[in-house]
């Protein structure tokens, strides 16, 4: 599911809301999840999952092609680890 297919399901859910209000409900959500991660934070969506940064080291790659050295500079990425709830509705 794409973010308008969200914004969509949610407009058909809610007939009494406004499409766009719904599209600034979803992107402040987004948003803030994103500022968190930004300054270093975590984020939790209980019953969903929680977002975090994790942080991965400088080193010393290769490039495929040549074989030849590569440093590889320290850098950050976003994780997610799935809820209990999600990941039982998974494996029912």
């Amino acid at each position: 599911m794409i973010k308008s297919e969200l914004i969509q399901k949610l407009a058909d859910e809610n007939p009494h809301l406004f499409q766009r209000d719904i599209e600034n409900i979803v992107n402040t959500i987004i948003d803030e999840i994103g500022d968190a991660l930004a300054n270093g934070g975590r984020a939790e969506l209980r019953g969903f999952g929680a977002f975090s940064v994790k942080n991965r080291p400088a080193r010393v790659g290769r490039n495929p092609r040549t074989g030849e050295k590569v440093e590889v500079e320290e850098k950050y990425v976003p994780q997610f680890k799935a809820g209990k709830e999600i990941r039982e509705r998974l494996n029912k």
